[in-house]
């Protein structure tokens, strides 16, 4: 049998409407090129593995784990089945439009030196997600970002508005340091190479780890936002309704400090010998002030 050109692994964690509107919008282009899907999931209770083996029977593989091992290890479970040349993560909480797949997949084909390309990425509302497309952060990445918020009041800025690259349109194709793991085209021969997702990171940060490992080797990172796909932000992280009300505090903690977990564990891990000690205090104290922020506002608002 002809092996695949594109490996689609999407990560399942109790998103089992998403996840069927994913596959749903997968199912529409498969002519578009050959591609296959494997379905990893997390220990989902919400019958995501039953739908899927019921409802769509072209998936490839649907690995069932028994317990939650997060976004990074969850979507690592999938390594040994991908046969393709490019391997796509895609986010169950995803609508994937017309073209996307062919056009981005046909970009990585002419241009070699590009390791990962993302599209653009549209929330519910028709806005870019801002997460598409970001910056490392440096010594004034941190100070405008983390502490002044100054990308904020001036998103546009070629000064302040770095992190989130608002000086260029979302409609230019451009190099980025970071693309989000809801939609990361990269070659398999670059996971293979780098490695593939850091298993350190339970949640969030692990792209930001694995762009800063394919730029170490020399390779490029796109933002091509001539196709795009729909985001329902947060949901197939388990960020969504069900996994806030139906667990102890415990694990809502967890999962609300994520992010900030992941960023301190980012800096420490890459960043620490690249800048001044006085730099990687700095930053750290203003992830312990949003860490602060956070638990505060989930012990007022649950």
């Amino acid at each position: 049998m002809k092996k695949p050109k594109l490996s689609i692994i999407i990560l399942s964690y109790n998103t089992k409407d998403f996840l069927s509107d994913c596959l749903r919008s997968l199912e529409k282009v498969r002519r578009e090129l050959s591609f296959e899907v494997i379905v990893p999931d997390n220990g989902s209770v919400d019958g995501s593995v039953e739908m899927v083996k019921s409802d769509y029977s072209w998936v490839k593989k649907v690995i069932e784990i028994d317990n939650n091992l997060g976004f990074a290890a969850g979507n690592n479970k999938a390594k040994d089945y991908c046969t393709g040349k490019y391997v796509l993560f895609l986010n169950s909480d995803t609508v994937v439009h017309k073209n996307t797949l062919k056009e981005t997949v046909s970009y990585l084909d002419k241009h070699s030196r590009v390791g990962a390309v993302t599209c653009k990425i549209l929330l519910p509302n028709g806005e870019l997600d801002k997460d598409a497309r970001r910056s490392f952060i440096t010594p004034w990445i941190g100070l405008t970002h983390l502490y002044l918020k100054l990308d904020k009041l001036f998103p546009k800025s070629r000064l302040f508005g770095r992190y989130w690259y608002g000086y260029l349109t979302a409609d230019t194709v451009h190099e980025v340091d970071v693309i989000q793991g809801a939609f990361f085209l990269t070659r398999k021969k670059v996971l293979d190479k780098v490695g593939w997702f850091d298993e350190d990171y339970f949640l969030d940060g692990e792209d930001i780890d694995l762009c800063w490992r394919i730029k170490d080797a020399n390779w490029k990172i796109v933002y091509y936002p001539k196709v795009s796909i729909l985001h329902i932000k947060g949901a197939s992280k388990g960020k969504n309704k069900w996994t806030m009300n139906n667990v102890p505090f415990a694990e809502k903690l967890k999962y609300r400090m994520a992010g900030v977990n992941s960023m301190e564990l980012f800096v420490k891990k890459r960043l620490w010998h690249k800048y001044p000690f006085a730099f990687n205090v700095f930053v750290l104290l203003g992830i312990k002030i949003m860490k602060a922020i956070r638990f505060a506002k989930l012990l007022l608002l649950g």
